[in-house]
């Protein structure tokens, strides 16, 4: 049984992806960032880190309990469990995970920043919002341009590269990026989609609630590292 700490945060749909794919047995733990549950002394203790995913393999490297955090780690972790997407020839291997990384690096932050400036920031922050969206589309650009040359990100099959990209894409249509603009990507993001463990994991994410619309202002600015939490 693996524990899941979680909310809903697109790094965390990777993980719901990725436990449903593989098949393997689950218990999730919400862990509700708005109120600001993440800094729980019990919460630390599992990823000191304070943030979310983390998981609890409690049949992990010598069948003990064994803790990971950090959504890339977490998915090469699986991946190596499993046996499950992520190749075993060498050079394929590497393909996927230097994709992988691609998301890690540069899709999860730029994505994250564009929403941020666009929906958290306070106004007069117009330089911050025009920087993280051009990085964002030119990312896209490069997701599309990549697609194009391979059926998945990683190359000829689907592995992790794709399960940790693939939620970071969801909202493309609120950030003025068009599938019918972009018909590699939209082809890769309509056949995940389909797949049956993608739609189970995206139907259990659906029913996390969370006090996003009613956080306080101190959670928030907690939350964000701002006003009395600001280190700068």
């Amino acid at each position: 049984m693996i524990d899941l700490y979680a909310l809903t945060s697109p790094n965390v749909q990777k993980i719901f992806i990725m436990l449903e794919e593989c098949g393997l047995p689950y218990k999730q733990t919400k862990v509700d960032v708005w109120a600001g549950e993440q800094f729980k002394p019990e919460f630390l203790k599992v990823n000191p880190n304070a943030k979310v995913p983390a998981i609890v393999d409690h049949e992990g490297p010598g069948g003990k309990p064994f803790t990971v955090f950090e959504s890339g780690a977490i998915l090469l972790y699986l991946a190596e469990k499993t046996g499950k997407f992520l190749p075993a020839d060498r050079r394929d291997k590497y393909e996927a995970i230097q994709w992988l990384m691609v998301q890690l690096t540069g899709v999860g932050p730029a994505f994250g920043q564009t929403v941020h400036f666009k929906m958290m920031a306070p106004a007069g922050n117009d330089y911050s919002l025009s920087r993280y969206t051009t990085e964002m589309k030119r990312l896209y650009a490069l997701l599309e341009k990549r697609l194009g040359e391979t059926p998945y990100l990683g190359g000829m099959d689907y592995t992790i590269a794709d399960i940790a990209t693939f939620p970071w894409t969801r909202s493309h249509d609120n950030f003025g990026v068009k599938w019918e603009d972009n018909p590699n990507l939209a082809r890769w993001f309509n056949k995940i989609s389909e797949r049956p463990a993608v739609k189970r994991a995206l139907e259990e994410v659906g029913k996390i609630t969370s006090v996003r619309d009613t956080a306080t202002d101190d959670n928030k600015d907690r939350l964000f590292g701002r006003g009395k939490y600001a280190r700068a």
